[in-house]
């Protein structure tokens, strides 16, 4: 499946039930280029910005705002319900009063009121900071310990893999390991339309070496099948012996995921970082991501390299993410800036 497939699929899922998807920085021109092209399709696209900014910014880039809603940060800041989501999660934080003019903040704090249903943040600042806002503003998921990533790698090829964790986490317990699996076939199912079939990534397959690497991905493993019983995982194996059919006759006969692996979830960030780069960079592979997952509500981070491509695509992947929770309550201080 390439990525233009992919992205007509996204559309087809999305309907003609649109996400709200707030865009940090709403006056970058590339933003602005993305946010054109997604209107009118399944996704809204909301500027965050000084609407004087985004105006001038849209001129110079000649991009008509006619379709495109802007939400002004100085009516923001000026929003009590804002002020208060954004004090209450930095309450006792020595950045705390920058927080409460943070496009950052303004922006999560949008998706936790319920104006967006997700976010798309970061063209001008470190992931780390996107990360800390969400994490302050939205929090985790129920059942949710661990704020993760993965990357959907599209092949030249056409198959598609779902890798994590390969941004976020160094070095995951047991527990934090299963939590990444089952975030990542999630995002690899949402995204993808296929059923997940997971391997918990290692150097040994099915007992051919001890090491407490070893150790906790086989206890990752247990925690997840008795989390999900219905999610198809095994481990621990070898990259080979997972996505090999030939290998895993040899190397672990009795498993259903062996050879049929499309979610790898690699022991920990090194070999998850190293892993997704090789894919992309030897074997031409599309990298999706850093796609942040197990938050209560969608925010994604852009690198500050990104084209206006990289903010569509991101912007749609955050939309098919809030396919079950897309905003429904009124649209407070959008304006048609040329209205």
């Amino acid at each position: 499946m390439s990525l233009a497939e992919l992205r007509g699929g996204w559309l087809a899922a999305l309907g003609d039930r649109p996400r709200r998807i707030v865009f940090a920085d709403g006056a970058d021109p590339r933003v602005l280029r993305a946010a054109e092209r997604l209107a009118g399709s399944a996704v809204t696209p909301l500027l965050l910005g000084r609407t004087e900014e985004v105006v001038a910014s849209a001129a110079e880039a000649a991009v008509p705002l006619d379709r495109l809603h802007v939400l002004d940060t100085g009516e923001l800041v000026r929003d009590g319900a804002y002020g208060d989501v954004i004090a209450a999660a930095v309450h006792g934080r020595p950045d705390a009063a920058d927080c409460l003019t943070d496009e950052l903040y303004l922006a999560t704090a949008a998706v936790r009121l319920g104006d967006a249903a997700g976010a798309v943040v970061g063209s001008a600042r470190p992931t780390a900071d996107a990360v800390r806002a969400a994490l302050r503003t939205i929090g985790l998921a129920d059942g949710v310990h661990t704020l993760s990533s993965s990357f959907l790698m599209v092949l030249p090829d056409g198959r598609t893999f779902g890798f994590g964790d390969c941004a976020v986490v160094p070095e995951p317990d047991a527990e934090q390991l299963a939590d990444i699996a089952r975030a990542t076939s999630i995002t690899f199912e949402t995204l993808t339309r296929r059923r997940a079939v997971v391997a918990m990534l290692s150097f040994s397959t099915m007992g051919s070496a001890r090491h407490p690497s070893v150790d906790r991905v086989r206890a990752a493993t247990a925690m997840l099948r008795a989390r999900e019983p219905g999610l198809d995982v095994d481990g621990e194996l070898q990259f080979d012996a997972a996505v090999i059919e030939s290998i895993a006759r040899s190397k672990a006969r009795d498993s259903t995921v062996a050879g049929h692996a499309n979610v790898l979830v690699f022991p920990n960030l090194d070999a998850g970082n190293i892993g997704y780069k090789i894919t992309e960079r030897l074997a031409g592979a599309v990298a999706l991501g850093p796609i942040l997952q197990g938050l209560a509500a969608p925010v994604n981070d852009l690198s500050r390299g990104c084209s206006a491509e990289d903010v569509e695509t991101v912007g749609l992947i955050t939309a098919m993410q809030a396919t079950s929770a897309h905003a429904t309550s009124p649209l407070r201080h959008a304006v048609h800036p040329s209205a």
